[in-house]
This record gives C-alpha cells, sequence and structure tokens, in this order.
C-alpha cells in the first residue's frame, strides 16, 4: 500500500553501502545491544517523539530481526531458567495467531502456550501479550489477566496515527514495534524494543546473540534512512509544502475503510466491527481507527467464512485460527491499490449474488 507513496520521494530513502563497510559483528560495545547501529537508534527515538506514541527515556533499545524475532527474545527474557514448570504465556482472543505456535514450537522448558487471558485461571507467574491495537480486531487492549506475578510484553505494532488515534505515549515495561507495519517495509526485517529494565535488555540481546549473532547493520542503516524520511516529512510538512507520510497513509486508510464499508452495508452477508472515535494527539482532532486488517464476519448461516470465501476467489485467515469462531476472517487492508480494488469488486459481487 505505501510503495506509491515511497516511489514519489525519489532518491530520498536510497543508499549506498561501500564493500568495506559494516563488516564487523560489532556496533557498539558500550551498548548493552552491541549490534544496535547508533544511527538506527536515533531516528527510533526521533520518531517516536515526533508521532509522541512512546516513551523513549529511560529505555534500553534492542533491534531484532522484525518483531517476531523480539518476542522470542522477550519469551526468553522474561522466563525463569529455575522454575519447576514452563511459564504460561496468554493472551486475549481473538489474538495475533501466530503467537500460540511461536510460544509452543520449539517445545521449551521455559515458556508454553497456555490460551486466552479471558479464562485463564492458573495461579503463579504468567506472560501476558497485549496488543494494542488489536490484530485481527482493531481494537484497542489492555492487559487482562492483571494479577501481581504476571508479565508484560506490549506489542504495539500497529501504535501508529494511519491506524489509530495516538491518545498518550506508551509507558510500559517492555513495548514492541516494526518498520514493517509503521513505514511498509516488511522485507527489511526490522523491528525494536524499548525495555525499561537492564537485565531485560541483557538477555534479549543474548538471545539474539545466541539465535543469529546479532541483527543485520545493512537492514538496520536502511531503516535508519527510511525512519529519517518520515521524520523530515512531518516536521517540514507546513515549510516546503509536502504531504506528511502520516497524513498521506492515513488518508488512503480512510479512503479504503469507507469502500469497505459502504460494500459491507450494501448487503446483509457480512458485519464488521463498530469503532469508536478518539482525540489523536498528532493529528491535533478526533480521528476514527481504521485498522490494517478487516475482522469480517459471515453472518446467517455460513458457518465457515473462511471456505465460503474461498468459493469466490477471496483468500482470508480463519478465525479459528485466532481463537474465535469461524465465522469471522481476518484480511489484509494493506495490499497493494489493484488488489484492493479487485477485492472489494469481488465482495461486491459476493454481495449482490446471494
Amino acid at each position: 500500500m505505501y510503495e506509491r507513496f515511497w516511489r514519489l520521494r525519489g532518491d530520498k530513502t536510497t543508499i549506498i553501502i561501500p564493500g568495506w563497510q559494516s563488516m564487523s559483528y560489532l556496533s557498539d560495545t558500550s551498548n548493552i545491544c552491541w549490534f544496535l547501529e547508533a544511527e538506527f537508534a536515533k531516528e527510533v527515538v526521533r520518531l517516536h517523539k515526533v508521532v509522541g506514541n512512546a516513551v523513549t527515556e529511560g529505555r534500553h533499545i534492542v533491534v531484532g530481526t522484525g518483531s517476531s524475532q523480539l518476542i522470542l527474545a522477550a519469551l526468553y527474557a522474561l522466563s525463569s531458567p529455575d522454575a519447576h514448570e514452563p511459564i504460561s504465556v496468554v493472551s486475549a482472543a481473538p489474538y495475533y495467531s501466530s503467537y500460540p505456535s511461536m510460544a509452543d514450537y520449539q517445545k521449551s522448558g521455559l515458556y508454553k502456550w497456555a490460551g486466552d487471558a479471558e479464562s485463564f485461571d492458573k495461579e503463579g507467574p504468567y506472560i501476558e501479550l497485549v496488543t494494542s491495537p488489536n490484530n485481527p480486531d482493531g481494537f484497542r487492549r489492555r492487559s487482562m489477566v492483571n494479577r501481581s506475578q504476571g508479565l508484560l510484553i506490549h506489542d504495539l505494532a500497529y501504535y501508529w496515527p494511519q491506524y489509530t488515534p495516538i491518545s498518550s505515549p506508551s509507558d510500559h515495561d517492555l513495548t514492541l514495534f516494526t518498520v514493517s507495519k509503521s513505514t511498509g517495509h516488511a522485507g527489511m526485517r526490522i523491528g525494536w524494543a524499548l525495555v525499561k529494565d537492564k537485565e531485560v535488555a541483557k538477555k534479549m540481546t543474548k538471545f539474539i546473540e545466541l539465535n543469529t549473532i546479532g541483527v543485520s547493520k545493512d537492514s538496520q542503516l536502511r531503516a535508519a534512512k527510511v525512519l529519517k524520511a518520515v521524520s523530515d516529512s512531518c516536521e517540514q510538512e507546513n515549510s516546503k509544502n509536502e504531504e506528511s507520510f502520516f497524513k498521506y497513509s492515513y488518508k488512503l486508510m480512510a479512503q479504503r475503510w469507507k469502500q469497505l464499508r459502504e460494500v459491507v452495508e450494501a448487503g446483509e452477508l457480512f458485519t464488521l466491527p463498530q469503532f469508536s472515535p478518539a482525540f489523536c494527539t498528532f493529528f491535533g482532532q478526533e480521528m476514527d481507527p481504521q485498522p490494517a486488517f478487516m475482522w469480517l464476519k459471515c453472518e446467517g448461516d455460513i458457518e465457515d467464512c473462511e471456505s465460503f470465501l474461498r468459493g469466490h476467489k477471496v483468500l482470508t485467515r480463519s478465525g479459528k485460527h485466532f481463537g474465535a469462531s469461524p465465522k469471522y476472517v481476518r484480511i489484509s487492508m494493506l495490499d497493494t491499490d489493484e488488489t484492493f480494488i479487485q477485492l472489494i469488486d469481488r465482495l461486491l459481487a459476493i454481495q449482490e449474488r446471494e
């Protein structure tokens, strides 16, 4: 979805990396995250300040190969190697579909998936993954379990102004962000964690060291250039009469959600979540949430929405993967213009046919 914006920026985000540069594993041995590139860290702090969506003071930045690696690093860091059993990992349904497999894939003795946070009643320590705005349904989330022995990981991949009103800077112990959802550059495989506790940051860094011996410097340098361009576009919007990245992407998301709701409301076959507007400190006005995914429900006697839509050449991901009913499906709102238009046309044709 964001490709057109970046094409129009020409060479503003082009970088040249000489063959002799970035050859060492090391970036800064005085830093806890010794493979973190200083330029990338600087632009992360700057972008959060510009957007106002996260506190960076008193935080250690840990860079990862996307937020996926950082989730595993965080689970490792928050687990105790001396515990007599794996710590439970929970998240409120509908939850991100990869959480269960990520927690259980290696059959770790440190942690294990324990399901829906709302029904979790086991005593003792636990780790809760709080995704806000939530993937797949787009609602803002808080911790559901709320017990003294809980350890929280806040996955804020979608806490950017094109998806949801920025109400205040997030101020949590461990927060995850990713380039893929903020700017659209999923192929860079770069994410970052803002970590309050020094020892947790050390353990996360150790996990990444053992896992991949650090994170690509080339990707970090490119990500720094892209984040700089985003911040520049916001700060120079008025003086240079250029549209900021977030204003551009918000308008595009708003247009897509308007088209989608018009199609869904034209019939009785589908329904979508309803969101309440809220004041956004970044835009300085009340805004509507417009999530990166549609959480579509098939009404009536359609019990398997994924199979039903596949029969009409629309590929989706079933609600069952998110701990929800198969009457729901998740569909990306971030594809190319051509694909999105084709999706809208097919949903409209299904409505008319049924």
